[in-house]
């Protein structure tokens, strides 16, 4: 059983991001990490920064959407990172997901399966071009992204979400907990060696939690769950610190997520679970 690591996607870069990069450190937070969307920071600078404020922690893209970068320059952002952040960077890529970012940046709107290939041959030209490829962390859903993840990453990231039907790509409902493992076994049978992440969507600690999660449910276009679905599902974490530390422990033996991330509004409230998970 692989030990837990606990990583924060910070999504915004202004005049606190050093202070709030210090303090996820200091909350005991493993991973710092950046996501890729337009309107978000670019991620190379600021991983860049978050890695330079800190002493211990690991730093990295969550994730990037590959189709948007020429491989040769992705090269050079990579090896310039690793030089200045050494083992410290983290590498996540994904093989993108929202439409309406690739018709706002210009660039071409490619079938899935077209995706998955340029995430693979630019993965073959990075390790090309460079002398040695950072830890690999490749994101997904599909079959075509989690083959591939299982064959080339040493971690596989799981977001938990799925393509709403009907609607324009880019458009996601949260997966069943039942689907969630149907996934993670699919990658299971195909290796052993990958540490599991999950992206958790939502965090509430509250001695009864239900009445946010139905706020919270009652805001998702198209949602179909129920409130116990949610308290069932892996991308949710509800209830006390203790009751949400037991359940990441059954969630470990259950799905084999060890690596959790978080997002930057929860960081400060799911630090208690993080002291009381340490050593675990």
């Amino acid at each position: 059983m692989r030990a837990f690591r606990f990583g924060v996607s910070l999504r915004s870069v202004d005049g606190e991001f050093v202070a709030k990069c210090r303090q996820a450190e200091e909350f005991g937070y493993d991973v710092i990490t950046i996501p890729d969307h337009l309107g978000a920071p670019a991620p190379f600078p600021a991983v860049t920064a978050a890695a330079v404020a800190t002493s211990r922690v690991h730093v990295g893209p969550l994730v990037l959407n590959v189709p948007f970068y020429n491989p040769a320059l992705l090269a050079r952002d990579v090896e310039s990172t690793t030089k200045i952040v050494g083992d410290r960077f983290e590498l996540g890529v994904g093989a993108g997901h929202m439409k309406a970012e690739f018709d706002s940046a210009g660039l071409p709107w490619w079938p899935a399966k077209q995706r998955i290939e340029y995430l693979d041959s630019t993965l073959a030209q990075l390790r090309e071009r460079l002398d040695s490829l950072p830890p690999l962390l490749i994101a997904g859903n599909s079959d075509g992204v989690l083959n591939l993840a299982a064959e080339q990453a040493d971690i596989v990231g799981f977001a938990g979400l799925k393509q709403a039907p009907g609607r324009p790509p880019g458009n996601f409902l949260l997966a069943s907990a039942a689907e969630l493992a149907e996934r993670a076994a699919f990658v299971r049978s195909r290796t052993q060696a990958a540490e599991f992440n999950m992206l958790v969507q939502q965090v509430i600690v509250a001695e009864d939690p239900r009445p946010r999660l139905a706020d919270w449910l009652s805001r998702i276009p198209g949602a179909t769950q129920t409130v116990d679905d949610l308290l069932a599902a892996p991308q949710i974490l509800a209830g006390t610190v203790g009751r949400i530390a037991e359940t990441l422990l059954e969630r470990r033996e259950r799905f084999g997520f060890s690596y959790v991330t978080v997002f930057e509004p929860f960081m400060a409230d799911f630090a208690p679970v993080i002291k009381a998970l340490s050593g675990r």
